[in-house]
């Protein structure tokens, strides 16, 4: 049986807590396969044998200010929003939209000049979400209408 999918605006609110980064503000992009995160000051570092993955976040669009290193990641090429393959790292990691958490691919990159840190790609949105470009914030507007429920329940 299919499920019904849940309808997601041009942009919205998300929070990637394995991160620790919280009401961060995306764009919805079904032209992008992979979800991508700004990020700066990636590369790889060697601690004994392994390899690692060592990147740092958007601090002024409110992420914490510390650098993150992981052991799983891979290394792909993209095309970026001009046309040109560029190498990235891609991580997975959890982000939390709908009240729902879903572990996903997000690829590093560096959304320096872009408005929104975070584009989510169709890999994310496929069989989830149905995008209403004349909509945005609805998972932000779906949390805050419940919350003030129950407090009015209370």
């Amino acid at each position: 049986m299919k499920h019904s999918l849940q309808i997601i605006g041009a942009t919205d609110i998300v929070d990637l807590p394995e991160l620790g980064w919280f009401n961060v503000p995306v764009r919805i992009d079904s032209g992008a396969t992979t979800s991508s995160i700004h990020c700066s000051r990636v590369k790889l570092i060697k601690e004994g044998e392994q390899i690692q993955l060592q990147f740092y976040l958007d601090k002024k669009k409110g992420a914490p200010q510390e650098s993150f290193i992981v052991d799983e990641f891979k290394e792909t090429f993209v095309r970026n929003s001009s046309g040109k393959e560029e190498k990235r790292y891609v991580i997975k990691t959890k982000i939390k939209i709908f009240g729902k958490k879903i572990r996903t691919e997000f690829s590093l990159a560096n959304r320096r000049k872009m408005q929104y840190p975070i584009l989510l790609g169709r890999k994310l949105l496929k069989n989830r979400f149905l995008i209403d470009v004349s909509q945005k914030n609805l998972s932000a507007s779906k949390l805050s209408s419940a919350s003030k429920r129950l407090k009015s329940d209370e």
